[in-house]
């Protein structure tokens, strides 16, 4: 039978959509594009934002209209907290949410014997135990993604996260060294460190280990060439932690350090746990070895409450910060939360402003970054064709997206050093150091 996957959303989608094909795979199941005729379709759902519940009924309606006699699976985040919705939607045939997915085949054959709508949701918040979902190989050819942790605590009164995915659950440490040492013979050179919130790994395990623990023993494993880190929450970052974390020399100058807002008084309101000062200690610290580090982060316009004041802190913040790479997002109410009923709701249009002028200032930002390393080099792993045409393109350690021109010599998937020449607000251009 051919099945066909599409994912929205987050890394931790990403992977769990791949260990779901592995599945699949392993049972006689060709896999196949999405835009293709299948006898399956599994939509891995993202539901942080009304827009990611529109795209997911979107992936649903396609897959339908691709292929009607297909069986539609809906799986994840968006039917995990919003079941009755997604139950009304005629076209889906088997509901999964974050839990179970490794019996996600017996649920397709089934079906396939009674023909009957299947619906496997566990509402529970407190879940017993991490759901092993194993990868051999990822989709991206020199990077990898390692789930280390499901769930979350932090119940910002932004997110629905929680509800989706339930309370903090921690991978063995054995388990992420026995997948990290299984792609290493597969050829992976860069790997990514990614959870719901990977700052949180351990607290359900007594505390013996922590995030830098991982870190750590994935460090001293031979074939890694590069550690990258998924979002950090800056309540992670006492002394201890950043003393270690500077020591690793694997550990990608690159740190997505969560910030969401520059004013003191709207981070109170989102539940944030640290201040704007707090936060530029952080920074300073880390600067102070890793002087070309990346700092990327995500804000949020037009929080309920966002004054014009409060917008003009954050953008004389984020300047401050000097961030290289900033994701804008416009508020968006989400049914559950508490931001949903708060007072004092920002107006569209103004939230769209604030979205303009944010987004530029990130642009000026991430140019401002890049123009550094004009005339210097970075170590670049290049990782496949380039939209422009005669290059490759990879990420140096920092996280710049660097062009070169093409050349029997280099090889996708080996890192090299590039000396830059040109720097762009989205890219730099360089030249192979032989």
């Amino acid at each position: 039978m051919k099945i066909a996957f599409y994912t929205l959303g987050c890394k931790v989608n990403q992977y769990e959509t791949q260990a779901v094909a592995e599945l699949f795979k392993e049972n006689g199941f060709e896999i196949v594009d999405f835009d293709s005729k299948a006898d399956v379709y599994v939509i891995n759902t993202c539901t942080v934002t009304n827009i990611s519940d529109r795209k997911s009924r979107q992936a649903i309606k396609k897959a339908k209209k691709l292929s009607p006699q297909s069986i539609v699976v809906v799986m994840g985040c968006y039917p995990q907290v919003y079941l009755q919705e997604v139950e009304k939607i005629e076209d889906v045939d088997i509901i999964i949410g974050t839990k179970d997915r490794q019996r996600i085949v017996d649920y397709v054959r089934q079906y396939l014997e009674d023909k009957k709508k299947i619906v496997a949701i566990d509402g529970e918040y407190k879940r017993e135990a991490f759901e092993e979902l194993k990868i051999s190989e990822f989709n991206e050819h020199s990077r990898a993604f390692i789930k280390i942790e499901e769930g979350c605590d932090q119940f910002c009164s932004y997110c629905i996260i929680p509800y989706a995915r339930g309370a903090v659950r921690s991978r063995g440490l054995k388990s992420i060294e026995e997948e990290v040492r299984r792609l290493v013979q597969k050829g992976y050179k860069e790997f990514v460190i990614t959870g719901i919130n990977i700052s949180a790994y351990g607290k359900d395990l007594d505390g013996k280990v922590t995030l830098i623990d991982v870190i750590e023993r994935v460090n001293e494993i031979e074939g890694v060439k590069r550690i990258r880190l998924s979002s950090l929450e800056p309540v992670i970052m006492n002394d201890e932690f950043i003393e270690r974390l500077l020591g690793f020399d694997k550990l990608c100058h690159h740190l997505h350090l969560s910030l969401q807002s520059g004013s003191d008084k709207i981070l109170k309101l989102m539940n944030r746990h640290y201040t704007t000062a707090q936060y530029q200690g952080i920074v300073d610290r880390i600067r102070e070895k890793w002087e070309d580090v990346a700092f990327t982060t995500d804000i949020i316009v037009g929080f309920p409450g966002e004054t014009e004041e409060d917008f003009n802190a954050t953008l004389e913040f984020v300047q401050k910060i000097g961030f290289s790479r900033i994701h804008v997002f416009r508020f968006s109410p989400k049914r559950g939360t508490k931001a949903y009923e708060m007072p004092n709701q920002v107006d569209s249009k103004e939230k769209e402003r604030r979205s303009k002028i944010m987004k530029e200032v990130a642009a000026n930002l991430a140019y401002q970054f890049h123009k550094k390393f004009v005339g210097n080099w970075l170590e670049v792993l290049i990782e496949q064709d380039s939209d422009f045409d005669g290059y490759y393109e990879g990420y140096s350690g920092n996280y710049i997206r660097t062009l070169v021109r093409k050349s029997h010599m280099i090889v996708p998937g080996e890192i090299y050093k590039v000396k830059i020449t040109q720097a762009y607000e989205q890219y730099v251009k360089g030249e192979i150091i032989q």
